[in-house]
């Protein structure tokens, strides 16, 4: 097997389209062309927040962006001229069901923007409804083998959501911390392997902060078993504080096979609402952004030297 990447990898995620036209600009409906050119000056200020920390000092081998081509599309291509590692997601926003955000011509567009890395989000419970699992695999299956047949192809990142069943959630007398330590990462490494099972061959599982570093070993020992032994683990951010960010990191960070990290309303949410609302100017925006993401940086990198270490 050829699938994996497993060489430093910190994204800057801002691929979010629902929550960030009813979420930071209220909108609700079709949107109009003055509406999306807004959305995406927005996130030309991210990027830039981006661009400004590898300009001092972020490695940009292990920098990445990720962003939709709704509202980033100028974004995606000028990343890619700069030679900066880009992915972009394939699924449409805001679905419980994964389905591809352009249908049948999911194809026409990875080829038109060839990011590094095709994106999907994905809300998979092992244990949920079984046609459901079996539609979205299917789906999956079909991207997996055609990324995998691509010539100079993207490789495949796949964001593993694992919502909780009611009967999960009444288990645990409805406490969603306790359903996140106790049951989750057991229908995580269920989720991988029922997805390896379906023929999804991700390059990156992009997956839930775990509390504990022994989950974060078995998600590793699922995601590599069978011959994987390339393919790279990170830790997304869930828009949690930072404090819980932190943790994450620190925790993953020590574990081989967690590569990195994808956080990204912990870092540019509060700047954007306050540039937005006259707090900030854009330039003060464009820096916290850049020192947020070099501090995650920092902190994954000296997390993992020191365990590593140790």
């Amino acid at each position: 097997m050829t699938h994996g990447y497993d060489k430093p990898l910190y994204f800057l995620p801002f691929d979010h389209r629902g929550s960030f036209k009813t979420g930071m600009f209220g909108w609700k409906g079709v949107l109009t062309p003055e509406q999306t050119a807004q959305i995406a000056a927005t996130k030309q200020v991210i990027y830039d927040g981006f661009k400004s920390a590898v300009a001092s000092g972020v490695d940009m081998e292990k920098a990445g962006i990720l962003v939709d081509e709704q509202f980033g599309a100028a974004i995606l291509r000028d990343a890619r001229t700069q030679g900066y590692v880009t992915a972009c997601p394939a699924e449409k926003s805001g679905q419980e069901e994964f389905d591809f955000e352009y249908g049948e011509d999911f194809a026409k567009h990875i080829e038109a923007f060839r990011p590094t890395f095709c994106k999907v989000l994905v809300r998979y419970n092992p244990e949920g409804d079984q046609a459901l699992n079996r539609r979205q695999s299917d789906r999956l299956s079909r991207l997996s083998e055609y990324l995998y047949r691509q010539e100079s192809r993207s490789q495949f990142l796949f964001e593993l959501i694992v919502p909780p069943e009611k009967s999960q959630l009444d288990s645990v007398k409805g406490d969603k911390k306790a359903y996140d330590l106790e049951l989750r990462p057991r229908l995580m490494v269920g989720a991988i392997q029922q997805l390896q099972d379906a023929h999804v061959e991700p390059d990156v599982w992009k997956i839930e902060g775990l509390d504990r570093r022994e989950d974060c070993e078995k998600i590793v020992d699922a995601a590599r078993q069978g011959g994987r032994d390339k393919v790279g683990c990170i830790i997304l951010g869930r828009g949690e504080d930072d404090k819980k960010v932190r943790e994450w990191l620190m925790t993953a960070a020590g574990v081989p096979g967690f590569i990195g990290f994808a956080v990204g309303r912990t870092i540019f949410w509060e700047p954007l609402v306050n540039w937005r609302a006259g707090k900030m100017t854009r330039d003060a925006a464009v820096a916290e952004i850049a020192r947020r993401y070099r501090e995650f940086v920092d902190i994954f990198e000296s997390a993992r030297i020191k365990t590593r270490a140790a």
